[in-house]
């Protein structure tokens, strides 16, 4: 039981060694020739003085960093980042799609959060995911077409966040993906992978097929050049006409078409819907964690408030005594997850439509929901449910799971005047709903919703609901110290980004790693009560112990895209995912 692995100084430090920071050309793209999807690659932490960009494409990175280097704040950047990974990794984010950004303002030291989450059609009703017979569609059945396609948020994001934040001409800051869209850049193996994973789907569409796939059907191959006219010109209508080019008019009324014509899926979005949108300002989410404050999105995403209770709930055990290689950090760690899971699945979703529980970080309940764990083996599934947290007009509703999946982005930016951008993009699904339109792919992000709306004839949380946003695990955060950034960070990976992002701030304040360390450690998550082990790492020598201790466990592959930035008395220190493509690039 007390069995202990190599991973803490000696695995994820040998991870972390030596891959130097790519420039801004398309060779930045041949370095990353062995990786493929899941493949992992030695990565370096990156240090600068006081700007970087860490994000999940060489090509996105660098074209932030020169935006900095012109003068330019993070939310400049921010628009250059977004749009080239849009061209670069369409798999993941794009203007089709939705995002949470988390900012902190370099000169008032505040901290506040930008919800740009897609919203259902005004016309959808809560049986839109339900058959002739009432059940549940197949996911992909509700996926592929125009039925799961929500309203779009990533451009009127954007340019929210340039008119509060911003110093460059905006028509300046989409300069790069324009140029990039249209003299070319080579797939990446990634990408390719991706690609050919997808056959059977991506490929049924035809404007996907057309764009992906060459003319004898099969996938691009890794190094080809690819052009995309379309986005182009997208992007200079944006550039020319603000965000209203893109929810107003011909692309407006491209996308509507897309979306309701579609001849076996057809869907309920209006250009109505796309003229409504808009952009919501939230107050963060912070929670205390040894000394730390710890800052993320609230409602609808159910980010901030679940990392919160998993480190409420750890911080009352001595895991830095315990240290990564002990199994019983990682049961401390996989019960509180589940619990915080549990209150997560009952409580929580859009606070425009469903009322919740005051107390989910109350101090007091957080210290009764960690007294479940102190025990010597693991909960059984009858002890792991939501919790009585103190309440103020909520409404209870019943739970259920939702299949949240694993395609999505982050990134973090900081510029010399002390602003961070940590912000979360997703189209949801690898590829979305596979509808490509002027040269980008539209979410699938209404499938976040849960499928049934009842259970037992009483409502959950998380149903379908005109102009509602559907819950989400997006985890943009930002780390305060004393009012002081201290870390920020995120990760794409559904509901596991969840634990992705908790795990990594224990590596980061309990276990003393920095943040290419923290990054670098192999994942274990634990949910829903199976204990999910990320194959090929020391991580799977952990397995008999958890199974010891009373886990079920699944050995798997578990690919997050974590970047994140520590910020040191000499500076800035970043890190990049060793699961994909990503760099961290700094000055």
């Amino acid at each position: 039981m007390s069995k202990t692995v190599g991973w803490t100084l000696t695995g994820a430090l040998a991870l972390a060694a030596g891959l130097s920071t790519p420039a801004f050309t398309q060779q930045a793209s041949d370095a990353l020739a062995p990786e493929i999807a899941s493949g992992i690659q030695d990565k370096a932490i990156v240090t600068a003085e006081k700007e970087m960009v860490a994000a999940a494409n060489p090509l996105a990175a660098e074209a932030g960093l020169e935006v900095l280097r012109q003068g330019g704040s993070a939310a400049d950047a921010l628009v250059a980042v977004q749009s080239i990974l849009g061209l670069v990794e369409p798999q993941s984010s794009g203007i089709g799609g939705g995002a949470f950004l988390v900012w902190f303002d370099g000169e008032t030291g505040e901290v506040t959060t930008f919800d740009g989450r897609e919203t259902a059609p005004m016309a959808a009703s809560q049986d839109l995911f339900l058959d002739e017979n009432g059940e549940p569609l197949a996911f992909f059945d509700a996926v592929i077409g125009g039925r799961s396609v929500g309203t779009p948020g990533v451009v009127r994001l954007m340019e929210t966040a340039h008119e509060r934040f911003g110093s460059l001409e905006w028509a300046e800051l989409f300069q790069p993906a324009i140029e990039l869209a249209e003299n070319g850049f080579e797939v990446s193996p990634r990408l390719h992978a991706l690609i050919e994973a997808d056959r059977g789907k991506l490929d049924q569409e035809a404007a996907a097929r057309d764009y992906f796939y060459d003319d004898a059907g099969e996938p691009l191959a890794a190094g080809s050049p690819l052009q995309n006219a379309d986005y182009a010109n997208t992007l200079r209508a944006i550039a020319e006409g603000g965000a209203d080019a893109f929810y107003t008019g011909e692309i407006a009324q491209e996308i509507v078409d897309a979306v309701r014509e579609h001849p076996t899926n057809p869907g309920l979005l209006t250009l109505e819907d796309l003229a409504a949108y808009e952009v919501k300002e939230r107050p963060a989410v912070c929670a205390p964690y040894r000394g730390y404050e710890v800052c993320g999105m609230g409602p609808p995403s159910s980010g901030g408030l679940t990392v919160g209770q998993i480190l409420g709930m750890v911080s009352h055990f001595d895991l830095a005594a315990l240290g990564p290689d002990d199994p019983e950090s990682w049961r401390i760690i996989g019960d509180a997850t589940r619990l915080a899971f549990a209150d997560r699945g009952l409580y929580m979703a859009d606070t425009d439509f469903v009322s919740m529980p005051k107390g989910l970080l109350d101090e007091e309940y957080l210290e009764q929901r960690a007294s479940l764990i102190r025990r010597a083996t693991a909960l059984s599934a009858d002890e792991v449910e939501a919790g009585t947290p103190p309440w103020d007009k909520a409404e209870l509703r019943l739970p259920a799971i939702e299949l949240e999946q694993p395609s999505t982005s982050h990134f973090v930016i900081v510029d010399e005047d002390g602003n961070i951008a940590s912000m979360t993009t997703s189209i949801e699904n690898g590829f979305g709903s596979r509808q490509m339109v002027a040269g980008f792919l539209l979410n699938n992000q209404l499938t976040d919703f849960s499928f049934a709306p009842n259970e037992d004839g009483e409502p959950v949380a998380n149903r379908v609901e005109p102009g509602k946003r559907p819950r989400s695990s997006m985890s943009p955060t930002i780390i305060l110290q004393d009012g002081e950034p201290a870390f920020a960070l995120g990760s794409p990976g559904g509901s596991n980004i969840i634990p992705y992002v908790a795990n990594t701030i224990i590596a980061l304040i309990d276990w003393q790693m920095n943040m290419q360390e923290a990054i670098s450690l192999p994942h274990l998550t634990n949910r829903f009560g199976t204990y999910d082990i990320e194959s090929g790492t020391p991580a799977e020598e952990l397995e008999d112990d958890l199974q010891a201790l009373g886990f079920e466990t699944n050995v798997t592959e578990l690919n997050s895209g974590l970047h994140g930035v520590t910020f040191t008395t000499d500076g800035l220190e970043g890190g990049a995912d060793t699961r994909r493509e990503g760099v961290a690039v700094g000055d």
